[in-house]
């Protein structure tokens, strides 16, 4: 019998975990540089906790019955930060900037192509601060990652869930999801078959067109009769695009495009305000990188007296940034290697070897040190060892545990 992983799963061998973590490390430095701090939670939570706010499709949790308990294996981090941030880290100075690097599982719909059920996500969530300088923050944090992984062509895609929302409104109840889920889902079809009168269908396909450079689309959004708060709204929303717009091309990002999309929703009630997705572009696959966006009212549903504050977060998909830059070339080609290949002349002269291994690992940060485990091999043999795994020093440790020390050229 052949022992595989089970279908969705996979392992990772230390070339793919040596670019992953090339693609973590640097998004991790921009998340210190903005005064982020890591949060680990639990990888299983209740099953109720990840269904709150319906941000989760229930057909996409992996469950497992533990004694009396049903619970889920983590498909996002937000639901679970949100949980422990309420319930664990009551009385912490707002606002509170943290961020996650962690894998989550998620099974396949049905009839979907993609059968992986582990992915590998790294995001932030703000929680405490409302308004268009926080969400401005989350968006300029993501740019900034985008820019130190060094991705030339990308598009920031802006929507605004409140101000959809509320456009959805004027359509009748028994009709409102289906209108909803069609827009979502950029279903032009489905919108000219529902039964709808010609003034909502065409309503309804008004919405699906709201996308395309900020300042037409806010044109063409302000030529509808807008209530107050709507007006409102899209004048927060104009604010927050010009400071980004300002920001960004400060910040020199050249191929970078900013699209506004106010079909830009999701066929549940989890963004409260700006809605955004990251999608690659230039040659190949159109990839989107990321996602994120605000939710003010998801913390509430999980503190003892319902108490709530605003929160806005995105979450970059390690997988699809591995995929989209493993053609460029600065993904690692190899794994690293030792910087120490040290070699006992005999029997005797291992524990001195071993003491020796340890001062050079304690001399300097990070350092790599290899104990050769096989005595008696000729030195040609060892010298091809030591190229091959990319090893540039060799210390020859003898009987009374001095050490010859010889350079080896590549």
């Amino acid at each position: 019998m052949v022992y595989q992983p089970p279908v969705g799963a996979r392992d990772l061998f230390p070339l793919e975990v040596a670019q992953k973590r090339w693609i973590e490390e640097r998004v991790q430095q921009v998340f210190h540089g903005w005064g982020y701090h890591r949060i680990i939670t639990s990888t299983l939570e209740r099953l109720e906790t990840l269904m709150a706010g319906d941000a989760v499709q229930p057909s996409t949790v992996i469950q497992l019955q533990v004694d009396e308990q049903v619970l889920g294996l983590r498909p996002e981090l937000t639901a679970s930060i949100a949980r422990a941030a309420v319930t664990r880290m009551a009385g912490v100075t707002h606002p509170q900037r943290l961020y996650y690097n962690a894998n989550v599982f998620r099974r396949a719909l049905a009839g979907s192509h993609n059968r992986q059920l582990e992915f590998y996500h790294a995001g932030v969530e703000l929680l405490g601060s409302e308004g268009g300088v926080a969400d401005a923050e989350i968006l300029l944090l993501l740019a900034d990652c985008i820019r130190h992984l060094g991705i030339g062509q990308w598009h920031l895609v802006l929507g605004e869930a409140g101000l959809t929302r509320s456009l959805l409104s004027a359509f009748p109840e028994a009709l409102r999801e289906a209108v909803r889920e069609a827009i979502a889902n950029l279903d032009r079809i489905a919108l000219e078959t529902l039964p709808l009168s010609a003034e909502l269908r065409d309503r309804a396909l008004f919405i699906l067109d709201l996308r395309g450079r900020p300042a037409d689309v806010l044109q063409r959004i302000s030529s509808l009769d807008l209530d107050a708060q709507q007006r409102a709204t899209v004048s927060n929303l104009k604010t927050l695009l010009d400071l980004l717009q300002e920001s960004l091309t400060a910040q020199q990002h050249p191929q970078f495009s900013l699209i506004l999309d106010l079909s830009l929703i999701q066929t549940f009630d989890y963004y409260t305000g700006i809605f955004f997705e990251v999608v690659s572009s230039g040659t190949g696959e159109r990839r989107i990188l990321g996602r994120g966006g605000r939710y003010d009212h998801l913390l509430g549903l999980y503190h003892p007296q319902a108490e709530t504050y605003p929160g806005v977060g995105f979450v970059l998909h390690i997988d699809d940034l591995h995929q989209m830059l493993l053609p460029t070339g600065q993904l690692p080609s190899r794994t690293p290697p030792s910087h120490w290949l040290i070699v006992p002349v005999s029997n005797q002269a291992y524990a001195a070897a071993f003491t020796y291994a340890k001062k050079i690992r304690e001399s300097a940060h990070l350092v790599r040190v290899e104990m050769k485990l096989k005595i008696g091999e000729p030195a040609d043999k060892v010298h091809e060892y030591a190229r091959r795994r990319g090893i540039s020093q060799i210390a020859w440790i003898d009987d009374q545990g001095l050490p010859q020390i010889e350079t080896v050229g590549q």
